[in-house]
């Protein structure tokens, strides 16, 4: 009892209420907040590969929400043809062979573009940790199943199929488009993470939490997947490249809806009007070019700089309501 009232007389002092359950309260608030929100942004910001990555992807991600309001749409005839770019503020990167700003043209094709990434990554994603993680837990007839479920998917060969489901469903929604680019995509993550997770199922934490009788899924969400998610992390950046590539790609060649503006519309443009043979009007080119490689440079940055993320040694370094004194080198 006395103990007790110790402990009582100490909260009341702290927040000089008495009320000593809302000054509990609110430490532990304060606690998760700094260690689930505060020290993961410290952690990515310590690292000069994450923090350019992310400004890169901000600035992408506030070109496509931010842009189309701040960036008058493209239009033919918005300048004289073919502007080299600088040459005015009214169409700084230039203008096409229809007068149309290549700025204006840029910034209305990265929203569609930015939900191709969402959609196809997410997705192919979500399928290679679902079906790699319960195979490679599960084992027997399940893992069989999917094993053979993901074997199947892998020997298909993914631009035919592409080309072949976009022929006949002709999507017009980024999000649609960006799940058929990836249709196919997570077959080899969910290999890999099936091989990961049949060594980390034996590991003594995981047998402790099968012992004490956790349910499976609580077990694959507190010990297996924390353990892959670096991996994954890098595989999600890698399948939003894909989407890049892929969809700029298919509307390159004209397998896409050109209702949508796209980088990959505008690579034909310029193609298709000799910019590539001629010095003057190389920029039509280099500039979708240029948008193009700095998102992707963008995704790796961050990918391979938010690989600490997942570790909880250096995550409790950054956090400062946990008290971390064993050295360790970053």
């Amino acid at each position: 009892m006395a103990e007790t009232n110790s402990t009582f007389d100490a909260t009341e002092d702290r927040d000089g209420t008495g009320d000593g359950s809302a000054a509990t309260r609110s430490e532990v608030y304060k606690e998760w907040l700094d260690v689930a929100v505060l020290a993961p942004l410290r952690v990515v910001w310590s690292d000069w590969r994450t923090r350019l990555g992310t400004l890169i992807i901000l600035f992408y991600v506030l070109m496509g929400t931010v842009g189309p309001y701040l960036v008058p749409e493209p239009t033919q005839g918005q300048g004289p043809n073919k502007v080299a770019p600088f040459q005015s503020m009214s169409y700084p990167l230039g203008t096409n062979g229809i007068g149309e700003s290549l700025l204006s043209e840029i910034v209305y094709a990265t929203p569609p573009m930015l939900k191709m990434i969402l959609g196809g990554a997410v997705f192919s994603t979500i399928m290679a940790m679902t079906i790699g993680t319960v195979s490679g837990y599960k084992g027997g007839f399940v893992d069989r199943v999917l094993t053979t479920f993901t074997d199947i998917a892998m020997t298909i060969p993914g631009l035919p199929l592409i080309i072949v489901l976009v022929a006949i469903f002709e999507p017009g929604n980024p999000y649609l488009i960006g799940i058929l680019l990836s249709i196919n995509g997570w077959a080899g993550l969910a290999r890999s993470i099936r091989s990961q997770v049949l060594s980390i199922r034996d590991h003594s934490y995981v047998e402790v939490s099968r012992i004490m009788g956790t349910s499976t899924p609580r077990i694959l969400v507190d010990d297996v997947v924390p353990n892959i998610m670096p991996y994954v992390l890098i595989n999600f950046v890698n399948s939003a490249r894909g989407v890049i590539f892929g969809s700029v790609g298919l509307y390159y060649l004209g397998l896409l809806s050109s209702i949508e503006n796209n980088w990959g519309i505008m690579l034909n443009d310029a193609y298709t009007n000799a910019a590539i043979y001629s010095l003057d009007m190389v920029y039509w080119l280099l500039i979708p070019m240029i948008t193009i490689v700095t998102l992707s440079f963008g995704l790796v940055l961050f990918a391979q700089g938010t690989e600490k993320l997942f570790n909880p040694r250096i995550r409790a370094r950054h956090a400062e309501t946990v008290e971390d004194t064993a050295p360790y080198e970053e």
